[in-house]
């Protein structure tokens, strides 16, 4: 057996405080999928089946219990209580929570209270963005007020992330002032009318701040947009940035492809473990082909249902066991090597990249 140190869950987001119900429950299963197919729910994927898999146990049912059968026991026991025990069963300690997502949704203390767990706030920069521009009047009290939030966010939060894609033909260097200033004044007058940060130049100062800040930066890995997620990490090279890839897959090989060749780049196992499910082992192990040991790192990816952070965390200690253990009983990795390696992508890598430690 792979013995792993409580889990770091360097990507997640906050739970619902909601009964949810059976249509409800399943559409966040898949939240940016259409309906399911005729005859099936959202529990008829790796997701769904994971989630019964390893979330019964949890709540006192044997594993698989049908959706019906599962969800009754979650409205006996409450959501609050559910969260409780899924989160506790997770062997999370430390949870990075991006507090971005919409949504009636746990902040990082509630959720550290939950997990009995410390939590850490992963500042978006779209929403400070936009809560800078409906605070200030003119571009330039704007660009003024941007760069104080940015400073402030820095001194207390454990990273930023961005989860708006880079686009096609994105420019990797910063915009020049007048640039900046010219997309701010178009881009406030549009968020009057509730406009989100769409402007491409917007968004590479916003990138540009973070890098200048110290902070790690997380990147989301959107299709399509290799390019120009290669070209911003050529041009942060050296700069002292620390850039991590999220949610990579099926781009995963990509991703860890750009952390074997750059210094300052990681990526993560990110929910594409969840994802796959029963097939998370060859994911895990694709990312281990490509990628030095100290440069890949656990996250759930989980929002809004627990069972999505529970069945992140059960499932990666599951393919981490599967892969590495297999790996020594052929002979080619001894005990002492894969309880090494468990230990980095665990929660080693992500303490020293965040610096976890020294924040006490």
């Amino acid at each position: 057996m792979i013995e792993t140190p409580p889990l770091v869950d360097q990507y997640c987001h906050g739970v619902l405080r909601t009964e949810l119900g059976l249509g409800t429950f399943e559409a966040q299963l898949l939240p940016a999928a259409g309906p399911p197919a005729a005859g099936t729910t959202f529990f008829d994927t790796q997701t769904g089946f994971a989630v019964r898999r390893w979330c019964p146990p949890l709540l006192g049912l044997e594993p698989h219990a049908t959706p019906a059968r599962y969800l009754a026991r979650r409205r006996e026991l409450g959501a609050a209580e559910s969260a409780r025990l899924l989160l506790r069963g997770s062997g999370v300690a430390t949870y990075l929570v991006d507090t971005g997502e919409a949504g009636d949704l746990t902040g990082p203390k509630e959720l550290a209270l939950a997990g009995d767990a410390e939590a850490f706030e992963t500042v978006r920069l779209e929403l400070l963005a936009e809560q800078v521009a409906d605070t200030s009047g003119t571009v330039a009290a704007f660009l003024a007020n941007l760069a104080e939030a940015v400073h402030h966010a820095a001194a207390g939060a454990a990273a930023f992330t961005c989860a708006t894609g880079l686009g096609p033909g994105f420019a990797a260097e910063p915009p020049g002032p007048g640039e900046v200033r010219g997309a701010a004044g178009r881009w406030l007058d549009r968020r009057t009318r509730g406009g989100a940060v769409r402007d491409p130049v917007i968004l590479r100062h916003l990138l540009w701040s973070a890098v200048s800040s110290g902070l790690p930066l997380q990147l989301h890995a959107v299709a399509g947009e290799q390019d120009a997620l290669t070209g911003f990490v050529r041009a942060t090279e050296g700069l002292g940035a620390r850039l991590v890839l999220l949610g990579a897959y099926p781009r995963h090989r990509h991703a860890a492809r750009l952390a074997a060749a750059f210094p300052h780049v990681y990526a993560d196992t990110g929910a594409a473990l969840g994802r796959t499910g029963a097939g998370a082992a060859t994911v895990l192990a694709e990312l281990l082909e490509l990628a030095p040991f100290g440069k890949l790192m656990f996250s759930s990816g989980g929002s809004r249902l627990p069972e999505l952070h529970a069945v992140g965390a059960l499932v990666f200690r599951e393919a981490l066991g599967r892969v590495l253990g297999g790996w020594v009983a052929d002979g080619s990795w001894s005990w002492r090597d894969a309880g090494r390696v468990a230990a980095l992508l665990a929660a080693g890598n992500a303490r020293r990249v965040y610096r976890l430690d020294e924040r006490g």
